[in-house]
Order: structure tokens, then C-alpha cells, then sequence
């Protein structure tokens, strides 16, 4: 995938990975989705905080704060 901004979402799953629900969304923003998926395993090993059977680390596309701020005007101006 291209160039953008990532950020890794933890989520907490029950029996099966069936129903996960988001527990948390860490503030570090990673330049490719290659150096996210490369950090997600610390993260894993970090993440002794949250009380499922299963967490799973998932990398998330974020705007840029420049991409938020141009989407914004575009709306306001419509």
C-alpha cells in the first residue's frame, strides 16, 4: 500500500474471534502500513492491561491533520 498515516487499534475478542470490540487506539502514527504491521507484535506483548481471551493488533488508516483540515472547508463551503 501506498504512503498515508497508520496508528494500531487493539481489539479485545471473545471466544472465536467472532465479537471484537476496539479497547484501544495507540497515539504513535507509523508512515507506511509495513512499519505498523512491523510494530504490532511489541504492542501485543505490551498490551497485559485489557482482560479478553483473545487481543488482536490491527493497523488503521489515518488522515493526515492537513487531509482533515482540507475535508473540513470543503464541507463548509458546500
Amino acid at each position: 500500500m501506498g504512503p498515508g498515516l497508520f496508528v494500531i487499534a487493539i481489539l479485545g475478542c471473545a471466544d472465536g474471534s467472532a465479537q471484537c470490540q476496539q479497547v484501544a487506539m495507540l497515539p504513535t502514527r507509523y508512515e507506511s502500513r509495513a512499519t505498523c504491521a512491523a510494530a504490532t507484535g511489541q504492542v501485543l506483548i505490551a498490551a497485559t492491561q485489557f482482560d479478553f481471551s483473545e487481543l488482536q493488533a490491527v493497523c488503521r488508516s489515518v488522515a493526515s491533520p492537513g487531509t482533515v483540515q482540507k475535508a473540513h472547508q470543503v464541507r463548509n463551503q458546500g
